[in-house]
Parts: C-alpha cells; structure tokens; sequence
C-alpha cells in the first residue's frame, strides 16, 4: 500500500484528479478492486551532453557554429546592464585614462594611473577594468559601475591581460619578463608561472571549446599554442617572413581558423587551430594591428595603423569586401564595438586621440582628443556572459 502511494505520488495533479472523478477508493488498489497494480515508473531522465566538450567548468558553448554567439547587439548580461556606457582610453605617454561619453563624444573624466598603462581589460566576470600599468608594474581596477579607480595590486610587467575561459585564472603577458603568468582573477595572487622562448608575448585568443589557446610573439615573430588546463605552451612556430611583427589575435565564429595582425607583413596570417600548421597570408593595409568582430559575426573589422584606414574581412567569403579610409589620415590602433554594433572605436596611437566610425559606412563620426599615446581602448560595458580579457574579448 505504501508503494501505491509513493508510486501514485509520481502522477500529476491533473491525474489525480481524474481517479478522484471516478471514485477511486484511497483504501483499495489503484484499480479500486482491492488489487494492487504496478504502475510504469518513468526512467531517469539522461542529463544533456553539451553540444561542445569544454574546458571544465567553462559556461556550455550556444553554438557550435558561432563562439560569438553572445556577443549580440544589446544583448547585457544582468551583472553590467545598469553601467554607464564609457569609453576607457589608457594613454600610455601620460599614464592617464580618458573617460569618454559615447552619447556625447566627449572627453567626461580623466583618471591618474599607474606608469604606461597599455590597455583596459574588463574582467571575467564582467565586475572590473583592469588597467595594465606595464612599466608602473601593477593593475589600476576600475569600477565600471561608478567610474572610480580602485587601490593598484602589484604585477610585474603586465602588458596584457587574459582570463581562462572558465574564470579560473587570469593569464598575463609579461611581455619582457618573456612569461606567461597564471594567477588568481581577484586578487592577481601568482599561480603559475610559463616561462617562454620567443620574444614580446602580447595578444591571444581562445579556442572554441577554450582547450587551447593560441598567442602572437611581436619581437621574435612567432606564434605559441598553449594547453588551457596545463597551462603549459604545447607547440611553437615562427612565422614565415623575416620581420613578422604579430599583433592582435581572433578565432573565427566556428572556431577553426585564427587570425593574427601583422604589422610588418602588413596584413594577416590564418592558421588553423587544430593543426597549427604552416599559416596562409592575406594582405590588409600598411600595419595591420587590430582585429574586431562585428555583432552579427558576420564580418571582422581590421585596423590598418600605417596607413589610417580599416578594412572589412567577411568571414563567409573569405576576403576584404571594403576598405574605410579616415579623413586627414590617422593611427586607428586597438579599441571595441558598441553595444549595438554600430560604432566601432579606435585609439589613434600616434595622434593622441581617438576615432569613432559608422559600421555601416565607414563614416567618421567624431574625432575626440585625448592624452599622449592612447592604446587598448575598452569600449563597457558590451554583450556577452563573461570576458576573456584584453580589451573586450567576450562569450
């Protein structure tokens, strides 16, 4: 009898109710007879596989087909809907921030940090910016939601800043200590620490399933593959032009291609991920350097510094369809997509200001003065779940 009613108790509302209808007697068999009945027992639901065998404890992949698949116009995550919208210029010859309005194009704040600050990373949690004080050898946070700088935590040469795609570590290139340096993402404790043999470690990105990733080597011109939960370097090349200058680094939208800037070969290398193999070379624009992706993933913007023009990759096709050339020259560097995907900003390195331009047109909308040198300019807050460093690297 205590098994019928632990079994009926599997049954919805619903069922039961009807049995009631009937005149079924609690006292007697499910039946009503006096019997006792057996009763299919619904088998244990099989938790799902995730599409994508990831890195442990990373967020599940939203599509095979798209690692960019979060990153959709307005699409905020609860923890950043309320910041305000800014526009965080590290000026690394006046070791200032620039605090821009996007809505008004003008310069709001100005905040003193550390020695030659190089970019400014949001963090995986989307909570901080991280300005990375190279030469000043320590990491200024800033709350996006007020706006205000934080007390700087020591790190010796942090040039860039990276996060394992399951938050578990934050990845610095220590581009002239040659390392790679794992450490806690809140408090920047040393975990581990990579040395490396190729010169100037600098940008990265990860793969689809975050397993691996891969990092561009500016003085040695060299590329290095790096096991995610090893945190070890697993396989290295040098690219094949004498010279190469590799700068910024994406994934393609299905995850088996990365792109990287080379500002001396003057356009960008694509390797395939998986292999690693010999990489493929297209032409750009003079100092290729900066690589964005449109928020329909359908297109990479990428940034020609030599020669101030930015041109459009289509992934889909394979090639430039357009090339967008800023009125009276120009630096465009590093910078970031709104958050409705239609302006893309860029640091201008060499002219000390910064450069909003139409997506849809390659239009300049504003030209804003800023301090001496602007770099890794971080567009915050954008979509996405969480951020994989640099200055808005996001899944």
């Amino acid at each position: 009898m205590h098994r019928n009613l632990a079994t009926g108790a599997l049954l919805t509302g619903a069922a039961l109710a009807v049995l009631a209808a009937c005149g079924t007697d609690a006292r007697s068999g499910a039946d009503g007879t006096g019997r006792t009945t057996e009763r299919a027992v619904p088998a244990p639901v099989k938790p799902v596989r995730p599409v994508v065998d990831g890195l442990p404890g990373m967020p599940p992949v939203l599509d095979p087909k798209d690692v960019y698949a979060a990153d959709r116009p307005n699409r905020l995550s609860p923890v950043v809907k309320d910041f305000p919208p800014r526009v965080y210029v590290p000026n690394t010859e006046s070791d200032t921030v620039s605090v821009i309005d996007p809505k008004t194009y003008r310069v709001i704040e100005t905040i003193r940090v550390g020695r030659q600050p190089q970019h400014v990373v949001p963090s995986w949690d989307l909570k901080t910016l991280w300005v990375n004080n190279d030469r000043g050898n320590t990491l200024t946070p800033i709350d996006p939601a007020t706006g205000k700088a934080g007390k700087p935590v020591e790190v010796h040469d942090p040039y860039n800043l990276y996060f394992t795609p399951n938050g578990k570590y934050a990845v610095v290139m220590a581009s002239l200590d040659r390392e790679l340096v794992f450490r806690d993402p809140h408090t920047m404790k040393r975990i581990k620490t990579e040395p490396v043999t190729c010169y100037g470690v600098n940008h990265a990105d990860f793969s689809l399933d975050g397993k691996y990733f891969i990092v561009s080597c500016e003085f040695s011109g060299e590329l290095l593959k790096v096991d995610t939960e090893r945190m070890k370097v697993v396989a290295q090349q040098k690219l094949p032009l004498k010279g190469a200058m590799p700068q910024d680094v994406k994934v393609s939208p299905d995850g088996k291609l990365f792109y990287i800037a080379d500002m001396m070969a003057h356009g960008m290398w694509i390797v395939d991920g998986a292999t690693f193999g010999k990489p493929r070379f297209l032409h750009t624009g003079k100092g290729c350097h900066g690589l964005y992706v449109s928020r329909d993933s359908r297109e990479m913007y990428v940034t020609n510094r030599g020669e101030g023009t930015v041109s459009v990759f289509d992934f889909t096709k394979g090639e430039l369809t357009r090339k967008w050339r800023l009125p009276d020259g120009g630096s465009p560097d590093m910078g970031g997509v709104s958050a409705d995907g239609k302006v893309l900003w860029l640091s201008g390195r060499y002219n000390s200001e910064v450069y909003a331009i139409d997506t849809a047109d390659g239009r300049q909308i504003a030209r804003i003065k800023v301090g001496g040198g602007p770099h890794g300019l971080a567009v915050y807050p954008q979509p996405g779940r969480y951020s994989l460093g640099h200055t808005g690297v996001f899944r």
